[in-house]
């Protein structure tokens, strides 16, 4: 059976620079069966939809504070401009990896620092979250609620700021599944419930490879599982697995939300598939299906 015949292969939307490597790969994952499986997904517009069905920019949880009107004017003028000047070196394809690892410490140092400042109540971040409209990929429930039952863990590896993703995951009724784990960003507060730095060591968008070092009982505890499933929607997304210490065979899907033009042939040399402009989680969830 051709696993890339299936209907949620032929989409438009769905780019393969090797097609036969995909199906080498899916049957693999297939023959293995659940029990090797391992799924590891990033969050801001991987997880959560790059655009929402009114043609809205959805926040990512950095965008989540730039937009909060609890926080001051000011936090928000200064935030907003240096994303504005970040983002595009962030998808520039002219820049190497070693430059853009550079550029994202600074920027998300930068983020942290100017939060810092803001005085942040714990008690606000779900506020914030509700009023920015957060919002999953489609049928994402759906992706949860079958490694749940199927037993597989589900590892959400964010540069992002951990507790406004557990709060968009909240909203969505997702938060109370046994195999997800999430490393990310979170925030450290005093016992006055106010921001005063953040724990742990840097995660941003190049730097993942060694943020898994940092968990290895999280890894040694799933050593079996060396197949992996990786979602992305970066470059940088692809380290997600540099730093695991047992991985065997890996099938990288990318999802190209903006550039389009510009990045679509990098992003088929890097990923296995590339789903251009998809709010979906269907083809991730077919292939699920055929594993499990």
């Amino acid at each position: 059976m051709h696993y890339i015949a299936m209907d949620e292969f032929q989409k438009p939307y769905v780019h393969m620079k090797d097609p036969d490597r995909v199906e080498e790969l899916v049957t693999q994952l297939i023959k293995d069966g659940k029990s090797k499986l391992l799924v590891v997904t990033d969050f801001d517009r991987t997880l959560s939809r790059f655009m929402d069905n009114e043609g809205r920019k959805v926040p990512t949880c950095h965008g989540v504070l730039d937009i909060a009107t609890i926080l001051p004017e000011e936090y928000r003028k200064k935030a907003i401009a240096t994303r504005e000047h970040y983002y595009p070196l962030e998808m520039s394809n002219t820049l190497s990896r070693e430059e853009k690892y550079q550029l994202m410490t600074d920027w998300w140092t930068s983020a942290h620092e100017l939060l810092v400042e803001c005085n942040l109540n714990r008690g606000d971040i779900a506020e914030m979250v509700r009023d920015a409209k957060v919002i999953l990929r489609e049928h994402s429930n759906i992706m949860f609620e079958m490694l749940e039952y199927y037993g597989v863990p589900l590892l959400i590896f964010s540069a992002g700021i951990g507790d406004i993703l557990l709060e968009a995951i909240k909203l969505e009724n997702l938060h109370s599944y046994q195999n997800v784990q999430v490393i990310s960003n979170f925030m450290e507060f005093n016992d006055e419930d106010k921001l005063v730095g953040f724990k742990g060591e840097l995660i941003h968008t190049y730097n993942k490879h060694e943020a898994a070092v940092h968990h290895p009982e999280y890894f040694e505890r799933h050593k079996k599982r060396d197949n992996i499933i990786l979602l992305g929607d970066t470059l940088g997304d692809l380290s997600m697995v540099d730093g695991m210490p047992y991985t065997k065979h890996t099938l990288t899907i990318g999802f190209l939300n903006d550039h389009i033009e510009q990045n679509l042939e990098m992003y088929k040399e890097n990923f296995d598939i590339v789903l251009v402009s998809d709010e979906t989680m269907d083809l991730p969830i077919a292939v699920l299906k055929k594993i499990l």
